[in-house]
């Protein structure tokens, strides 16, 4: 872990997640509940948004690179989905539109941010993934486990 994100609370990659995380609140606030079609989004929306932090805050506490590239993956998944929540709700006409913009421009900053996050993984600082995903270049599966062996899981 970085010396400089001891508390990942005070990263700007995290601090930017729970902003969008209360902007998806206070826009989500404004889906009728009786509209079952839109409301259906609200939920996904929130959780979505929720993972921006939450997993950062995972990553950061894991340290290991397969675990931060497992994080990585869930938080730009989440980060897709939400934006295509939004589209989802201008589709079935959501009356507030106007808002979904702020979501996307907050992702964009988001996403940018991520980027240089993480490019500080260290690729070797890991243990082996033996479903083969998350593994540093050059490591497979079946390759010894630096730390452990070749014991598994």
């Amino acid at each position: 872990m970085h010396e400089e994100h001891l508390n990942p609370r005070q990263m700007p990659l995290f601090q930017k997640g729970r902003e969008i995380y209360d902007l998806t609140q206070k826009i989500s606030d404004l889906i009728p509940d009786d509209d079952r079609r839109l409301a259906s989004s609200k939920a996904f929306m929130l959780e979505d948004a929720a993972m921006l932090s939450v997993k950062v805050a995972g990553a950061e506490g894991g340290d290991l690179y397969d675990i931060r590239m497992e994080c990585a993956t869930l938080i730009r998944k989440a980060a897709r989905d939400l934006q295509n929540h939004c589209n989802t709700l201008t589709m079935f006409g959501f009356e507030h539109i106007h808002y979904l913009h702020l979501i996307k421009e907050a992702l964009e900053e988001y996403r940018l941010l991520f980027v240089e996050w993480v490019k500080t993984f260290d690729a070797w600082n890991y243990a082996v993934d033996r479903w083969g995903l998350f593994n540093p270049p050059g490591v497979q599966p079946d390759d010894p486990d630096p730390e452990r062996g070749l014991d598994g899981f």
